[in-house]
């Protein structure tokens, strides 16, 4: 198939590999524009046109589809389907009608649960036993559109990091398989009534809340790993938590309760296993306390 391909981040990477390996002509990607990054904050390409560029295709980064000139563009490719993976930018109905199959979504969760934009951190943080990928066809509305495949994996003890990562490989290969079969598959329409929005992360949120249970404690590490990164502070300094336990001792929320940083919650407790000061390297809890005790007593609400 002629394809266009549209991604940003790291997640639709592998995707648009896939679809070279399979021999799909890709006639163009976009992606949008290079943003300042580091310490420099000199403009970086993204994942999706860094990938691009190595294997030799056209990348476009406009700010914006809504320009006129923009649409003709796209429509001046004549391809059979636009293939997009966390693109980022809203797709007007000139764009999504311009291919014979229209644009095909790489969406990481099972719709209609999770439509939006933090769709893998928030099966996390709802303690979702199972998350997956689903291939959708595009429409105006946000994520609503009728599903065409759906790949499911389980969710676990994963970090959002590592499981952005399993769903983009199992987006990957349903996407192939989807274009092998496009013209057998019978779209299903979602159940709006099942619906339930995936609201962008705020950073706020990655503030940890020990009157909260442990285990929803526990959930937020993960969810928020690796970005924005779970934090408590102490004595004015920011401590991420990159990775921890539940432990079953009590007490004040937000109270440590012993010489290992267990931190009593609303109800159990959390133990920081993996620890990131502002500034320094991540490192195990047991070696932050050799350097900085945080005794049993100290207040961390």
């Amino acid at each position: 198939m002629r394809i266009i391909f549209m991604g940003t981040p790291d997640f639709a990477v592998p995707a648009l590999r896939a679809l070279a390996d399979a021999g799909h002509d890709i006639v163009a990607v976009y992606s949008q524009p290079p943003r300042p990054a580091g310490r420099g904050k000199q403009p970086r390409a993204s994942a999706v046109q860094q990938a691009a560029e190595e294997l030799g295709v056209e990348v476009r980064t406009p700010a914006s589809l809504k320009p006129d000139e923009e649409k003709a563009a796209f429509a001046a490719l004549d391809v059979d389907v636009a293939v997009v993976a966390a693109y980022g930018l809203i797709l007007n109905q000139t764009i999504l009608d311009a291919s014979k199959y229209g644009c095909l979504n790489i969406h990481a969760s099972l719709l209609p649960r999770w439509r939006g934009a933090a769709p893998v951190q928030r099966a996390i943080l709802a303690g979702d036993p199972a998350t997956g990928v689903t291939i959708m066809q595009m429409e105006r509305g946000l994520d609503t559109g009728p599903m065409l495949t759906v790949a499911a994996t389980l969710v676990e003890d994963k970090t959002a990091g590592e499981l952005t990562a399993e769903l983009a490989a199992i987006g990957a290969s349903l996407i192939c398989d989807t274009l092998d079969e496009l013209d057998t598959l019978e779209p299903q329409a979602q159940d709006d009534a099942e619906a339930i929005y995936a609201d962008k992360i705020d950073k706020a949120e990655a503030r940890l809340d020990f009157t909260q249970p442990a285990e929803q404690v526990e959930r937020a590490v993960r969810a928020f790993n690796p970005m924005p990164g779970a934090f408590f502070e102490h004595e004015g300094e920011r401590f991420k938590v990159l990775a921890a336990d539940i432990s079953g001792q009590s007490g004040d929320p937000g109270t440590v309760l012993d010489d290992a940083l267990t931190i009593a919650c609303g109800t159990g407790a959390l133990r920081p296993t993996r620890v990131q000061r502002a500034g320094k390297a991540a490192m195990d809890t047991a070696d932050l306390l050799r350097g900085l005790p945080i005794p049993a007593g100290t207040s961390l609400a």
